[in-house]
């Protein structure tokens, strides 16, 4: 459709796909070095709360602190505002906003 054609990657060569690596990694250190998998039903339960947890709460300094769902940086309202923290992947991390 737009011209694009599969290219494999080498064997063992992951410097041939940056992208995948990072997520891979970034994946691994944030979710797998810290939860024991017990069984298939609850990998992909936690798959699926990470990928939403990474496009709509994780801020992405590539995309200047937003997401890649579109939720923009909040503005610094100052000392005084009440920030509310949101416990997000069962608590391993959490989205911070800041009270109404």
């Amino acid at each position: 459709m737009f011209g694009i054609k599969h290219k494999r990657t080498g064997f063992r060569s992951p410097w041939q796909n940056g992208v995948a690596e990072r997520w891979v990694g970034n994946c691994r250190r944030n979710l797998f070095d810290r939860v024991i998998v017990v069984d298939e039903h609850r990998l992909k339960s936690l798959m699926n709360e990470y990928v939403r947890y990474y496009h709509e709460n994780r801020m992405h300094l590539g995309l200047a602190k937003q997401t890649p769902a579109g939720r923009l940086a909040q503005e610094n309202l100052g000392t005084r505002a009440k920030v509310i923290s949101m416990p997000r992947l069962g608590g391993l991390h959490h989205r911070c906003d800041i009270a109404a």
